[in-house]
């Protein structure tokens, strides 16, 4: 009755929809993995696919939500969004499925009205409503034989933190519109080994067991959330524990990938007024504070003589009111040759500058060598490093949203439409703002 998930693994999600064969493609068989004799085919058609509801002894029961992000469509007019998906933190930003010129309202559509009735089951109070919330299950797009579509890899078991709706520019026409949007927790699946069993999905779908029969087939951290509720998340989350040093090799674009070429345009575009990188840099750095879920005001750009390891100031908002703080962020922009090495040395000048409860963030269009990684690791540094590789992706995807992917025209609306003053007000000013 259906196979595993493991996380990280790619299916083949095939047209022809049949659910025999273990593997097509030399990949394993998403309809064989998601197989219930007897009932509907579970669906990815859709970037939220809501299963149909069930008549429980409990009441109605949703089995669940299969998700689909699609990055290639990432910046269209049909998806002028761009997801964010950090497995490695447990953590997925996910658009709804309102788009510009749609008259419906937001919260009507069929994505967002599931997904929103999902939010209120994932909000129960106790553990009876809890036991019969909808589960999350979240795959991306990728690519595989040179092909866009038909491979997907899953991403793991999700419950939604927050809902907010937001205004979003509608890709290439420029003009908004109101859409939900949604921070998803990864849950911890180390007790099923990354996997889970279909089994489980199957038994919420049937409509002679109870809530809590369906439960016990669930995976040890949803049982436990539906156990203590959303305060028991932060130990549920999902966590990779990863190397903390990356390889050189690892931070360059491969030589010939559009993402070299993009690397490449944007050093040349600051060559000769590396000056004009700081408010670049300000504005990548933001981008990449607030796609962890995190709250982030751009500040203002240092002066150009004596800064003194630091180019731009920022902060950084966690929490809120009396459960909340907030981080002075100093940050060091510099734009190098992207064979480049960026030294413990350079590091250290801006790490000196931080006080408690202040970070660092340094962006460079180059690398970071190893030593310098070590050592900030060993030392236990506050500081996020944004190499060649991850600020041209984080580029591109600012020039998908909402500039029909000119890299350039990108980069000249940043430095042109940026209200960042520059001054040499004290970092800690920017706590009173």
């Amino acid at each position: 009755m259906g196979g595993k998930l493991r996380v990280g693994q790619v299916f083949r999600y095939a047209s022809g929809k049949d659910p025999k064969p273990p593997a097509v493609d030399g990949h394993p068989n998403f309809y064989f993995a998601t197989h219930s004799p007897g009932l509907k085919r579970a669906s990815l058609e859709a970037g939220i696919n809501g299963m149909a509801k069930i008549s429980s002894p409990d009441g109605a029961r949703r089995p669940a939500i299969l998700i689909r992000s699609s990055p290639w469509k990432a910046g269209t007019e049909q998806t002028p969004w761009h997801d964010v998906f950090d497995m490695d933190n447990g953590h997925v930003r996910y658009f709804g499925d309102h788009k510009a010129g749609q008259s419906a309202a937001p919260g009507t559509t069929t994505g967002n009205a599931a997904l929103l009735e999902a939010f209120s089951g994932h909000q129960g109070h106790t553990p009876e409503e809890r036991a019969a919330a909808t589960p999350l299950l979240l795959f991306r797009s990728v690519t595989r034989n040179g092909k866009q579509k038909g491979y997907v890899e899953f991403c793991g078991v999700g419950v939604i933190e927050r809902a907010e709706r937001l205004v979003q520019w509608a890709g290439r026409e420029h003009t908004t519109f109101v859409n939900y949007v949604y921070d998803i927790a990864l849950i911890d699946l180390t007790a099923e080994d990354d996997e889970v069993a279909w089994e489980w999905i199957r038994a919420r779908r049937d409509e002679g067991a109870a809530d809590s029969q369906a439960l016990a087939s669930a995976p040890r951290a949803w049982r436990e959330w539906v156990k203590h509720g959303n305060s028991a998340l932060p130990r549920l989350r999902r966590r990779v524990a990863r190397a903390k040093v990356a390889k050189v090799r690892d931070q360059r674009p491969q030589v010939g990938t559009a993402e070299a070429a993009d690397l490449e345009v944007i050093y040349k575009y600051f060559d000769k007024k590396k000056h004009d990188f700081e408010g670049l840099a300000s504005a990548v750095a933001a981008r990449v504070l607030r796609g962890s879920g995190h709250s982030y005001l751009e500040g203002w750009l240092t002066r150009r003589s004596g800064d003194g390891g630091a180019d731009f100031v920022g902060r950084l908002d966690l929490g809120s009111g009396l459960a909340g703080t907030s981080l002075v962020v100093l940050g060091q922009a510099k734009c190098v040759k992207p064979e480049t090495l960026i030294t413990a040395e350079q590091i250290a000048r801006v790490v000196a500058r931080l006080r408690r409860g202040w970070i660092g963030v340094y962006v460079t269009t180059g690398a970071y060598s190893e030593p310098a990684q070590t050592e900030m690791v060993e030392d236990q540094y506050p500081i996020v490093l944004v190499n060649g590789a991850d600020l041209a992706r984080e580029l591109r995807s600012m020039a998908r949203d909402d500039h029909g992917g000119d890299l350039v025209a990108c980069i000249e609306h940043v430095l042109n439409g940026q209200a960042t003053a520059v001054t040499n007000r004290r970092p800690e000013e920017i706590l009173l703002q």
